[in-house]
């Protein structure tokens, strides 16, 4: 399959734009009609940007039109001012939605991006037809009595540190996330493309493009009380697709049974369904665990059938 081509657009919201990749739909099934293709909107995690989803694109392959933004404060949008928080991009979510004339949305989230889609459900749930939560969404538990920094780089391991570094070229950078304990086993073409995409500055002095503020703001917001309960609020159906393994490979992911039975998961709108092999990078990231997202964005926009040959 060759590769699969998107687009850039820039959508207004508070205090600016908005960057958003689209991959258009390209096929459409004749049982689908005339009128527009499902469309799904998709958010990347804390220190992510809009071509995570790159790898869901390629196993989508043009059945639907994925829509994703470079979150508030990340790569194309990090111009655009605080204050951050799973409200404020719950809000450009909406907007997002708003300006490309989308509606029945299938809307997406990884990660911190999770935890958007849910608190965005929660306050519009008019805009989607149904939420995929892929490994997070759920409150998990966190060490107690650290400091913000602290507390967020106990939970998302070298990525805050990261965002502290700086390298002098991107063959530097890719052999950062290279030696990353998540990625030994797993490295993707658009792996590449979604880690260099993060890189700002000019050599010898390149950077992750996420604003350390945006990334405090948001880490402490997603650790809150208040986020975790937005699970238990939704009134639109959805999927959580949890990895087997953590953040750094780890046998111990961010959920296991028990957690998500603590999580009175079960109580929700949401069906979980574990990942296995994957870890929290790879499930989006890897080639298999793309495939798995895509057949359930597939199945959740009703797109299920392969292209013809």
């Amino acid at each position: 399959m060759g590769a699969i081509t998107y687009e850039e657009l820039r959508v207004p919201v508070r205090g600016g734009h908005l960057t958003v990749l689209r991959w258009p739909a390209t096929v459409r099934p004749p049982e689908q009609g005339a009128g527009p293709a499902p469309t799904v909107v998709a958010l990347h995690g804390i220190t992510s940007n809009a071509l995570s989803w790159a790898g869901v694109a390629h196993h989508l392959a043009g059945r639907v039109t994925l829509v994703a933004p470079d979150l508030r404060g990340r790569a194309g949008s990090n111009a655009l001012p605080g204050p951050y928080g799973m409200a404020t991009h719950a809000e450009d979510a909406t907007a997002l939605t708003e300006a490309l004339g989308l509606r029945d949305v299938v809307l997406a989230g990884h990660s911190m991006g999770a935890f958007v889609a849910a608190v965005a459900g929660v306050r519009h749930p008019e805009r989607f037809r149904s939420l995929l939560l892929v490994d997070g969404g759920v409150g998990f538990p966190v060490p107690e009595g650290l400091n913000t920094d602290d507390l967020i780089t106990a939970v998302i391991g070298p990525a805050m540190e990261r965002l502290k570094t700086t390298f002098p070229d991107r063959d530097a950078y890719r052999a950062f996330w290279q030696n990353h304990p998540a990625f030994t086993r797993s490295w993707e073409p658009w792996t590449e493309a979604h880690i260099l995409r993060d890189l700002t500055g000019t050599e010898p002095e390149l950077r992750s493009s996420c604003l350390l503020d945006a990334v405090r703001e948001d880490g402490a917001d997603t650790l809150s009380s208040e986020t975790a309960r937005a699970l238990h609020r939704l009134t639109v159906p959805g999927e959580l697709l949890w990895a087997e393994r953590g953040l750094l490979d780890e046998p111990q992911g961010l959920y296991d049974e028990q957690r998500l039975k603590s999580a009175a998961v079960d109580d929700t709108t949401i069906r979980s369904r574990k990942v296995p092999g994957s870890n929290h990078y790879t499930l989006l990231l890897g080639d298999e665990g793309a495939s798995t997202v895509a057949q359930s964005l597939l199945a959740a926009t009703g797109a299920e059938r392969p292209p013809a040959d």
